[in-house]
């Protein structure tokens, strides 16, 4: 069977184009409107184009000319308007209906396989009826699939919705991971000196960490270490065990390691090495193109999981 020629939409670093790569196919082009995204995408698909700009004003007939034919589109558009994690902000609209650019791109290159991806409250957008019914038109056949990464062996909790496409049968069930364990996350952390830490009691340090730090203390002692969810709200008493998957990632700093010494405990913030591993991207995956740490984790929390990419695009073909 030939390889899967593929274009991939709001491609970010890559992950979608990561995973389907490592499902067999081969990476034609990714979009991206952020120069860092760009860059990124560009280190890691040597033999990929990448197109910037605003990809409402692409014009997909002229793109079809550089690329040729394709027979898959990825596409996870622009999330923050519909995630939880906005709060109670004013949603943009013209934000969310970029997911209509997928079916345009779909009506130009006709391929025989869609996924697109985005966070689960897509699923109530009010949009959501016309995007199916454009894919319907188009003569795709639909399945929608909540997927949780950590089902897939990567080594964090992020449920994700799917909408999985194709034009001549339907799709299987998702081949979810065999391991009989979750991967935690103690296996992403760098244990060595690379990273420097301060005291976690310090001059100035917030009290609402310090609050969350004793109340893992209570739960598990004082000899082991242990994440803060540094930023914002958690449901879990903002703390948790390295012997589970890491909560979702997020677009900003977000995970604290403490850790005991002979010094006392002592915290850093996860890095954004860590934040790939928990994001089940290789090693081999260079995030290092001349941008910020900060771009860094926003590249990995707008990011799509490689494995769970990888199990959608196997289960489809």
């Amino acid at each position: 069977m030939n390889k899967l020629r593929t274009i991939d939409l709001f491609c970010g670093a890559g992950g979608s184009s990561y995973g389907a790569r490592m499902a067999g196919a081969e990476i034609v082009a990714g979009f991206d409107i952020w120069k860092p995204a760009q860059l990124t995408y560009a280190a890691n698909f040597k033999r990929s184009k990448v197109f910037g700009g605003d990809i409402r004003k692409a014009k997909p007939r002229n793109i079809k000319k550089e690329t040729g034919d394709v027979d898959l589109i990825l596409g996870s558009p622009e999330c923050t308007n519909h995630s939880i994690a906005k709060g109670a902000k004013e949603r943009d609209e013209g934000s969310k209906n970029t997911a209509y650019q997928v079916t345009r791109f779909a009506r130009v290159f006709r391929p025989k396989y869609i996924v697109i991806e985005n966070v689960v409250q897509m699923g109530s957008w009010s949009g959501h009826p016309k995007l199916l019914e454009e894919l319907w038109d188009l003569n795709y056949a639909v399945k929608e699939v909540k997927l949780n990464a950590k089902n897939f062996g990567v080594p964090q909790s992020r449920n994700r919705l799917f909408l999985l496409c194709t034009r001549d049968k339907e799709i299987k069930e998702i081949a979810l991971h065999r391991e009989t364990k979750q991967m935690h996350a103690r296996s992403i952390i760098d244990w060595s000196d690379r990273y420097g830490y301060t005291p976690l009691f310090k001059e100035g340090r917030a009290i609402p960490t310090l609050e969350r730090a004793e109340r893992a203390f209570k739960e598990i002692g004082k000899n082991e270490p242990f994440l803060i969810v540094y930023y914002g709200t958690d449901k879990g008493g903002g703390w948790q065990t390295l012997d589970r998957p890491l909560r979702t990632i997020t677009t900003l700093d977000r995970f604290a390691i403490v850790k005991p010494t002979s010094k006392g405990h002592m915290m850093r913030m996860l890095q954004p090495e860590e934040l790939k591993a928990a994001m089940g991207y290789g090693k081999e995956f260079n995030l290092d193109v001349g941008t910020t740490r900060r771009n860094k984790i926003k590249l990995m929390g707008n990011g799509v999981c490689p494995p769970v990419m990888q199990s959608v695009i196997s289960s489809m073909i």
